[in-house]
């Protein structure tokens, strides 16, 4: 098996119900604020889904432009951020990689309509695809290493990471700039997600209560700059995937294919004393994790950091952002705080307080069709 050398993050997006910048994210978790709404307030109380929670970006200028359409606008954003906190010159982007990763692309403002954006026929066939938002990205910031966009649905934000960092590895290019966002408050998406009967009810998100039954819907986008910069930089250790090839939307109940990720980690340096699962609240996933969870760490389990509780579901967007809120604390060389009185799963903590960071953390990810997703990060 080949030595996977850490590599360094040096930058960080973020944009979501939390705010417009890593800062602001910080700051709600450790404020334990949680920013979710009626659906009725965002498209009006005739809609179907007015009753239900959710969670989206308040700025809307921010995602309203008539070229660019709002994923895009997003995912801009979080770019910039990024790019700026890494100080990254000109010359630095031009042979960058860039990876953006998406699960329902540009659903927002194609499929379903946008308040105030009046887009020009130019832009028509390119706002319709998954690919304006890496090409726009390339463009405004100059950006021509290699470009690939991502749709593996909900680890589609955790995957874009993981290419991101094979291509550094690889010598492909110096550094790379991974992003991810979903726009997913459309009525035709929310009335498909209501259908398969996995949204939530109400706003309280406790995913391993028992009775918990679906997610609560949530805008999100964030970015990452990857770099083999020395430094006090929180590092990347490892990336692995794998399916579970057994359903089109579920996930098995014994966690499936997942612990195995945990165990291809030989090196016990690397082995996390931490996670933050996927957890999105739907019954399968309060089911499916703990199983996993017990299954990859027989003896001592890690404690669990869980942080859609404060974000909602942001379905392909989740993996980054929620990776970038990690490592947001990591440069500190801590670990976020849960929400108090989560429910935590037999032998499992969840700490309602700040912990130090003591050795690595995993992020999982999960999309329907089974494919997982594991990221292990480190402080510096």
């Amino acid at each position: 098996m080949a030595i996977e050398l850490p590599l360094t993050i040096t930058g960080l997006g973020a944009l979501s119900a939390l705010g417009t910048n890593v800062a602001s994210h910080h700051q709600a978790v450790m404020a334990r604020h949680v920013p979710f709404q009626l659906l009725g307030k965002l498209l009006g109380n005739d809609s179907p889904h007015a009753m239900r929670p959710a969670a989206w970006i308040e700025n809307r200028a921010l995602l309203t432009h008539r070229k660019w359409s709002p994923a895009t606008m997003a995912a801009l954003h979080v770019a910039r951020e990024a790019i700026s906190d890494a100080g990254w010159t000109a010359d630095d982007l031009r042979d960058a990689a860039l990876v953006v990763g998406s699960s329902r692309g540009n659903a927002a403002g194609w499929l379903g309509p946008w308040p105030g954006r009046r887009p020009f026929r130019l832009m028509a066939a390119s706002n319709t695809i998954h690919s304006e938002a890496a090409s726009a990205i390339s463009i405004e910031f100059h950006i021509m290493g290699p470009n690939h966009v991502l749709a593996s649905g909900c680890s589609a934000g955790l995957d874009a990471i993981g290419i991101a960092m094979m291509l550094v590895r690889c010598g492909a290019a110096p550094r790379a700039l991974a992003v991810a966002v979903d726009l997913p408050l459309v009525p035709l998406l929310l009335d498909s997600y209501a259908s398969s009967g996995i949204l939530a009810d109400h706003g309280v998100t406790d995913p391993y209560r028992a009775g918990t039954a679906g997610f609560v819907p949530a805008e999100g986008a964030a970015a990452m700059a990857i770099d083999t910069a020395s430094g006090n930089h929180p590092r990347l250790l490892h990336y692995g995937c794998n399916a579970d090839a057994c359903d089109p939307v579920g996930i098995p109940q014994d966690g499936g294919r997942t612990p195995e990720l945990f165990q291809q980690i030989t090196d016990p340096v690397l082995r996390p004393v931490a996670v933050c699962p996927h957890a999105t609240g739907t019954a399968v996933q309060a089911v499916a994790d703990p199983a996993a969870l017990a299954r990859a760490f027989p003896d001592v389990r890690p404690s669990l950091h869980l942080l859609k509780p404060f974000t909602g579901h942001t379905i392909g967007a989740s993996g980054l952002l929620e990776s970038v809120m990690l490592a947001s604390f990591l440069r500190d060389g801590r670990l976020p705080p849960n929400l108090p009185g989560l429910y935590a799963p037999p032998g499992c903590e969840v700490p309602g307080h700040v912990l130090a960071a003591t050795g690595p953390v995993g992020k999982l990810s999960h999309a329907m069709g089974g494919h997982n997703a594991l990221l292990v990060l480190a402080p510096a």
